[in-house]
């Protein structure tokens, strides 16, 4: 699905990851990761793919919403799971969106 964004200007955050084939719970975590992200105020929407690299690009309304969201009690156990069980690595970027258009048929 893809996110339904408000008018720009609104920031995205790609997160890259390779997995370590550790599956451990994930999908149970990734879930109720997006559910709770989902609640948090200033989140506008998430897309997310998986190969052998996965792709999830969650929108926000502002930096100072990224940054608590970052900083969430329950995110950040998820985070630390992450680094000790699931990724072999990753990559985070905060990006400003400045402009943006959609097509639907």
């Amino acid at each position: 699905m893809i996110a339904k964004t408000i008018r720009t200007p609104y920031y995205a955050v790609v997160f890259s990851s390779v997995k370590t084939g550790e599956d451990n719970a994930y999908d149970e975590m990734a879930d109720s990761m997006m559910e709770l992200a989902r609640r948090q105020p200033g989140f506008l929407g998430a897309e997310s793919a998986r190969n052998e690299v996965g792709i999830t690009v969650s929108y926000w309304e502002s930096l100072d919403a990224i940054k608590k969201w970052q900083a969430h009690p329950a995110h950040q156990i998820a985070q630390e799971r992450g680094k000790e069980n699931w990724y072999e690595k990753y990559a985070v970027r905060i990006c400003k969106v400045e402009s943006d258009y959609f097509f639907e048929k």
